[in-house]
């Protein structure tokens, strides 16, 4: 079992965020100031004006799991160099130089968990790993988590949080796309649920293959969620979009998601939906 992770050390003074030596730290969303320590009890949340910072695949473990622990699943894959991609840096460098800042392998982590004394086949991306992009790597451990699942007849719960494909696998990277729907819809045939949570942002390739694909589509508040950004968008029809394009609570209203849940919610909501969704018993 991978165990509970402590609470995070004070940032540095060379956090984007940080003030006074890590003492204190600016909300991205209302400039307000806070002591570290208080976004540290809200896991990041604002008081004031309840912009939900980015977490980390530990401290969601924290929020979630029961006892925040989980049994994890292919730790030992990694990623290849499939096209040899060297821009500035080449490819194997810049992976290696992720894994030493994040202590992680690639940019998801799955396994098996209980959540509110449910079994469930789970999975969390990071972003500070590459952007959250999917590799093959990536694909690969959401492709066998949804196999687990269906094999196992637990629940599928994936957060999901991520820039897309990753461009330095070239061709194999928009692969994963095609092999991770193709192993959803056996979830699907095999009557196991699966709840997809978008965290922001979930954009490019993931958005465009498992993250509107759940039996339930729940998002944090304020999260970007499309295929390309609005910046994007307006660059190339040459207008503007509407207020809050592309931000959680406007696909809500419009039907493509189906949940917006605070973070201090998430969890009772979670155990909410999968008390409700049951795979029926094996043939």
């Amino acid at each position: 079992m991978t165990a509970p992770d402590q609470p995070p050390p004070s940032r540095g003074a060379n956090d984007a965020r940080a003030l006074g030596g890590g003492e204190f730290q600016r909300c991205e969303g209302c400039a307000a100031v806070h002591e570290t320590r208080v976004f540290e009890t809200t896991y990041e949340v604002c008081p004031a004006c309840g912009h939900h910072h980015r977490l980390s695949p530990e401290r969601y473990r924290r929020l979630l799991l029961d006892d925040a622990t989980f049994a994890a699943w292919d730790t030992h894959l990694e990623s290849a160099d499939p096209i040899e991609f060297s821009a500035d840096v080449p490819y194997p460098e810049r992976i290696a130089a992720a894994q030493r800042e994040t202590g992680a392998r690639d940019a998801i982590e799955t396994g098996r968990a209980r959540l509110g004394g449910h079994d469930i086949a789970y999975g969390c991306f990071r972003f500070a790993f590459l952007g959250g992009s999917m590799g093959s790597v990536v694909g690969e451990k959401v492709a066998r988590l949804f196999e687990r699942a269906a094999s196992a007849r637990i629940p599928a719960v994936l957060l999901q949080t991520s820039g897309g494909a990753r461009m330095q696998e070239g061709i194999v990277s928009l692969m994963q796309m095609a092999k991770t729907v193709g192993a959803r819809e056996r979830l699907r045939a095999a009557c196991v649920p699966f709840v997809s949570v978008m965290l922001g942002p979930t954009t490019g390739g993931v958005a465009a293959s498992t993250a509107f694909l759940g039996d339930v589509n729940v998002a944090e508040p304020g999260a970007l969620i499309g295929f390309a950004g609005p910046r994007v968008i307006e660059a190339t029809v040459g207008g503007r979009l509407p207020e809050g394009f592309q931000r959680s609570e406007f696909l809500l209203d419009h039907g493509m998601v189906d949940l917006v849940v605070p973070r201090a919610e998430l969890r009772a909501a979670l155990v909410r939906l999968l008390g409700h969704l049951r795979p029926p018993p094996a043939a």
